[in-house]
């Protein structure tokens, strides 16, 4: 049977718990992604207390990551998702997502509604990537790819 959490404070405390064990054992999230045979994206959300696995995938990520049998159950059930309480994000990472988004959400907004119509994009039929490149000027830049299922408005 398929459970739902109205509370975030338990997957939220088993993400503390997680991360925690995930250091001790000195593994990567691609590590514990691959026990499961899903992508190291929905894995670390999910870990993170924004994505229910499926049974087979949290029990291995329980396992893994030497946690018990409710911790499986809880990593099955459906989360209260997000995780910026409280308006603007303070860490510096999650800040500068936010910034792009200050900048460039209008223009996405403006690009997707021209060449899609009026409708959202996904963040439940979506895949997240993040790759690290090389930068031709020296360094290196990171790329990330927001890939959702665009959702057109209907009219009732």
């Amino acid at each position: 049977m398929v459970h739902s959490q109205f509370d975030p404070t338990a997957r939220q405390t088993l993400a503390i718990v997680a991360v925690d064990a995930k250091m001790r054992k000195d593994l990567s999230w691609q590590q514990i992604a691959d026990v499961t045979g899903l992508s190291v994206a929905f894995v670390t959300a999910a870990v993170l207390g924004q994505h229910p696995l499926p049974e087979a995938a949290a029990v291995a990520v329980a396992e893994i990551l030497g946690l018990d049998d409710d911790a499986a159950l809880l990593l099955q059930t459906i989360p209260t998702r997000g995780s910026i309480p409280g308006g603007i994000p303070t860490d510096p990472t999650i800040y500068r997502f936010y910034e792009m988004l200050q900048v460039y959400g209008t223009t996405l907004k403006a690009l997707v509604h021209e060449q899609f119509g009026d409708g959202i994009i996904s963040a439940i039929n979506f895949k997240l990537d993040v790759q690290k490149v090389a930068d031709p000027d020296g360094g290196e830049r990171a790329v990330i790819t927001l890939d959702g299922k665009y959702l057109p408005t209907k009219p009732f």
